[in-house]
């Protein structure tokens, strides 16, 4: 028999704010975490808000050390990791460190130490790179900069698939704990802001101006975000051994790839996944309290996923909160589904369902119970959590109520 897996830690570095308690109390508010770019200068692009974590202050939590050897997406995983062991109330000291692993989901990795080095080479010349620059942009690096700093010394694996990355590695880590691999995982993702995935997002003409409106039958595309989300992972007995505080389990997870447009999402692709979801957590349709929506923004994905989610729900998802995180925190990325399942385990835990904000106009083609504007308290037992990705990459999990 497969071991039971259960969330007993969770630490979060977001644009709303830093650890749980900051981010689920501004979550639940409404706060938008979108204001003016200042990682770079945006006056010649046509878009300039984005969701950064301003005054992200890396040296509360990491030494001096620890900073200079790690690119940003590394150090706020570092911090979100480093809270999480807190949250959980583990000693390290009294972790089998050869039983403790990590998993990790990314878009674009360490890319800004990339851009640190091309600005230097442009500016000044190659002799002014620094020697161990390189060293900071390989992706797997975020992953193993969290081992390195927990000395956590089983599984270690960097997965980057987009903007589903963090639904990826959280049924990847849970796996492990199921088949008694692992005792402990730590899992989730972790994405910087970078002027390569601005630029990009603003060529494929995907961007929003100002806000981010899922849902809302004027919204006009994505905003760019950044953050991380991990989560403690561990099986049920050993959790409920030790007397942790238990916020969800993980009942399963879907995954599919629809292998039908670089960027799209697809009817099918989207459909197989969430199916997929509820057959490996054993879940009826009836059972879904709640489903965090991937709700980009864009006008296609918008529609597609209200289209799957209808054609899977029917007449009961008028019932079925269906809310956007990406309307305050903006497009995290391979954080994005991994903060997302974070907001569907507190959902569980306080049976409050936060809203999505910015929405004013109805789309016929999106006619779902979004909550609108306001956070709304609802029973929650079990909780669909939506992720797609680039290159038709899907991952849907589904937590539920650890009884």
């Amino acid at each position: 028999m497969k071991n039971r897996v259960v969330i007993t830690g969770i630490g979060i570095v977001s644009s709303i704010g830093i650890g749980k308690e900051a981010f689920w109390k501004n979550l639940l508010e409404g706060k938008s975490g979108v204001s003016r770019v200042t990682t770079f200068d945006t006056k010649t692009y046509p878009t300039h808000n984005g969701a950064e974590v301003k005054n992200f202050d890396p040296g509360k939590y990491l030494t001096e050390k620890e900073i200079e050897s790690m690119g940003r997406a590394s150090q706020m995983a570092g911090v979100a990791a480093g809270l999480a062991i807190e949250d959980a109330g583990f000693d390290l000291n009294d972790i089998d460190k050869e039983r403790a692993g990590v998993v990790i989901g990314t878009t674009m990795g360490e890319i800004q130490e990339l851009e640190r080095i091309d600005d230097v080479w442009i500016e000044k010349g190659e002799a002014f790179i620094g020697p161990k620059w390189g060293l900071r942009y390989p992706s797997n690096n975020i992953c193993n900069n969290i081992a390195r700093l927990l000395d956590l010394q089983s599984s270690n694996l960097m997965i980057p698939c987009a903007c589903a990355a963090g639904n990826y590695a959280i049924g990847y880590a849970s796996d492990l704990l199921k088949l008694n691999r692992n005792d402990l995982m730590l899992a989730g993702g972790a994405d910087a802001f970078s002027r390569i995935a601005f630029t990009g997002f603003n060529r494929l003409l995907s961007m929003a101006p100002e806000i981010c409106a899922p849902f809302d039958k004027k919204r006009q595309g994505i905003i760019l975000g950044e953050g991380a989300g991990i989560v403690v992972l561990e099986t049920l007995d050993k959790a409920v051994k030790r007397g942790a505080n238990i916020y969800a389990e993980v009942a399963g997870y879907g995954l599919s790839c629809d292998a039908y447009h670089m960027t799209a999402p697809q009817f099918g692709g989207i459909l197989s996944a969430i199916l997929s979801a509820l057959e490996d957590a054993k879940v009826d349709l009836k059972d879904i309290d709640y489903i965090n929506a991937h709700g980009t923004g864009t006008p296609t994905n918008d529609k597609t996923e209200c289209l799957a989610l209808k054609k899977i729900f029917g007449e009961s998802l008028k019932n079925i909160p269906v809310s956007s995180t990406k309307s305050m925190i903006g497009h995290t990325m391979g954080a994005a589904s991994a903060i997302e399942a974070i907001t569907c385990a507190l959902a569980i835990t306080h049976e409050i369902i936060p809203p999505t904000i910015n929405y004013e106009t109805p789309d016929p083609d999106c006619d779902i119970d979004c909550v609108p504007n306001v956070c709304r308290k609802h029973h929650v037992d079990f909780a669909l959590n939506n992720g797609f990705a680039f290159g038709g990459n899907n991952a849907c999990l589904i937590l539920k109520k650890s009884k």
